[in-house]
């Protein structure tokens, strides 16, 4: 377990390496991310944990011929296997309270961090040569820094707008930059200060300096740092996601969603019944005009009153066909929604199963393999649990896609490797033979004559 989890997180790092890096985060911060990370891929680390560990302990016991001893004892591989199966369902059940209370919690706390890791500026580091646009209103570039932190060639472009909304350049041949709490003070020595003059839009053409030149022997800047200070974004922006919702709110969810798909799809239907309706009555005749029996309508009717009553009869249809296109685009978006939330219900289930699942798989293996170790069945483990996970996500795909059921896709890989269970199950009870196969020589007869 340890093992699976730490070759995930550095998955994780790797995926999530620039969104840390160069940051200037506490340790803290980074540890709490990497926990909240850790309990979330619990749900692919535990099956496959299971598997090999299974894989590993039933092929040792194959390997020393313990299992053979017990056999030779008058106990069959189901018997044998019956401790570790309470065990296991120990494990199911506590793996489906994980996914349920834990599971939603650290989903909810790493999105949130997340979030707020990924919003957080850069830390101020200059680089030489390089303009820092991390501090809100400033650039600023240094040309070299020497090893006892002074500044050489000091370019600053502060674009802070005050009451005079004017920008300003301020170039210094050195300077210092000492941070103090919330503020950083910025001292420059020997430079000049270039401020817009706020005339040369209105007189652009009249004015020989756009801008006003100042020279200054030092000059210190005070800096907010505030906007560099990390802060935790407020974790009730995540709440209603269905990743962070148990199985009985996923229910209710789903229910929810269910009464308003319904409620919009009788709209529709009363919707056309009115439209159709309003598209028959758009023909109207003039009292003094009388039909006889058979005489087409229109044939009573003025050329302008025949365009006009098309005129309308077109609108109406138009306006029927947007309405309900709109209305049959919030029905889909209501049955996205409830196929997201079933998703996310019956992965509570999933993983509880799943350990159980590659139990039989893992166990019956090893017996057959008769391999114990890191090697070989950490090999068939992972090739196994790739398949697995494969067909997982493929079915999750094909859920959101439209092309299968919630309960069909989220399940479609175990009733894909139930059989492999059975199969391996009884080979391994019947001691039917061995993987990799051997072979037999066959015997020679020899006739001896006198």
């Amino acid at each position: 377990m340890p093992v699976a989890l730490f070759i995930l997180d550095m998955q994780f790092l790797w995926v999530y390496a620039d969104d840390l890096i160069g940051k200037g985060l506490e340790p803290w911060v980074i540890g709490e991310l990497m926990m909240y990370a850790s309990a979330r891929l619990v749900n692919l680390a535990l099956p496959l944990a299971i598997l090999i560990a299974s894989i590993m302990a039933m092929g040792s016991l194959a390997e020393k011929n313990e299992l053979t001893a017990l056999k030779s004892a008058g106990l069959s591989l189901p018997r044998i296997m019956r401790p570790l199966t309470v065990v296991m369902i120990l494990i199911s059940c506590c793996a489906f309270w994980f996914s349920n209370a834990a599971w939603p919690v650290a989903n909810l706390k790493f999105r949130a961090l997340l979030f707020s890791v990924t919003k957080q500026k850069p830390a101020l580091n200059l680089t030489e040569g390089v303009f820092y646009n991390g501090i809100e209103g400033f650039a600023i570039r240094v040309d070299e820094k020497d090893e006892d932190g002074t500044l050489l060639d000091v370019l600053i472009h502060d674009h802070r707008e005050g009451e005079t909304g004017v920008s300003r350049v301020i170039r210094a041949n050195n300077g210092t930059m000492v941070q103090q709490g919330d503020r950083l003070l910025l001292t420059l020595n020997d430079g000049a200060s270039y401020e817009e003059d706020l005339e040369q839009s209105k007189r652009r053409k009249e004015r020989l300096h756009p801008h006003i030149a100042s020279k200054f022997q030092q000059q210190i800047f005070e800096i907010d740092m505030t906007s560099l200070d990390f802060s935790k974004v407020d974790e009730g922006l995540f709440k209603r996601a269905h990743e962070m919702m148990t199985v009985q709110q996923l229910s209710l969810a789903m229910d929810s969603l269910e009464i308003l798909k319904n409620e919009k799809l009788l709209d529709i239907e009363q919707y056309g019944a009115r439209q159709t309706t309003l598209l028959r009555d758009t023909i109207t005749l003039q009292t003094s005009n009388v039909l006889s029996a058979g005489t087409p309508i229109l044939q009573v009717l003025k050329p302008t009153e025949q365009r006009m009553a098309f005129d309308g009869a077109r609108s109406l249809a138009r306006n029927a066909r947007q309405g309900i296109a709109n209305a049959l685009e919030e029905v889909q978006a209501k049955k996205t929604a409830q196929d997201r939330h079933a998703i996310e219900w019956h992965r509570k289930f999933f993983l509880s199963l799943s350990c159980i699942l590659l139990f039989f798989i893992g166990a019956p293996l090893g017996a057959i393999i008769r391999k114990g170790g890191l090697g070989m069945p950490t090999v068939l483990a992972i090739l196994i649990f790739l398949g697995y996970y494969i067909l997982s996500i493929v079915g999750e795909q094909m859920i959101r896609a439209g092309s299968l059921e919630p309960w069909l896709g989220m399940w479609m890989s175990t009733f894909i490797l139930f059989p492999l269970a059975c199969l391996l199950t009884s080979k391994a009870s019947r001691d039917s033979g061995k993987i990799p196969f051997t072979f037999r020589r066959r015997k020679s007869s020899q006739t001896i004559s006198d």
